[in-house]
């Protein structure tokens, strides 16, 4: 059976994926984009967990910026329950502004201002972009704590898993990355795995 993750590094840019015995109840089969983590602590985006409202239309005219007639941003998605109030833009780096913040060892951005919206609205927004309410945080060494604990496992990202808007099917694919019986059949998962 997969043991979660080894703890030996950090996993900017890695899926932290909730485990079967994941006792946080928001949390519950979430798959989490790991924008940066270091020895000051982690900020993630839960990437399955989509809102019924706001929808992408409705934040774009609460901040009086006409939406987007065309493109895939159909859902906003509740990222964490850290600042649910504040949005952030998880996207492909053929976009980038000065506010942009490179994630993940510079595999996507991270930018968290009206412009974003603004040229999203327009068109000249990013090819691939997720809308999030809210992020997840931890303190320094929080997150560290919680792997060693059994709480996660930390998958490879994919484009599909990232952008794709299957949010139900996330987690069990997240799962089926790490192969064996748990991929298959997540019930095979005992939060005791590891301690003798």
């Amino acid at each position: 059976m997969p043991k979660p993750a080894a703890t030996s590094g950090y996993i900017a840019g890695q899926l932290l994926v909730a485990t079967p015995a994941m006792p946080d109840p928001r949390f519950k089969q979430a798959v989490i984009y790991m924008c940066l983590h270091d020895d000051k602590g982690a900020l993630g985006l839960v990437l399955n967990k989509a809102l019924a409202s706001p929808t992408p239309a409705e934040l774009f005219q609460q901040l009086d910026i006409d939406p987007p007639t065309e493109g895939d941003l159909r859902y906003t998605i509740w990222g964490g329950p850290v600042e649910p109030e504040r949005g952030f833009v998880l996207h492909s780096l053929d976009y980038k502004r000065e506010d942009t913040v490179s994630v993940g060892v510079e595999r996507l951005g991270l930018t968290a201002s009206l412009e974003i919206l603004r040229d999203m609205a327009r068109g000249a927004g990013p090819a691939k972009s997720i809308l999030a309410l809210g992020h997840s945080g931890w303190g320094p060494g929080q997150l560290d704590q919680e792997l060693q604990e059994n709480g996660w496992f930390v998958v490879p990202p994919d484009d599909a898993l990232i952008f794709d808007e299957d949010y139900d099917g996330k987690w069990t694919r997240s799962l089926a990355k790490l192969g064996g019986k748990l991929g298959t059949d997540p019930g095979m998962y005992s939060s005791t795995f590891g301690r003798a």
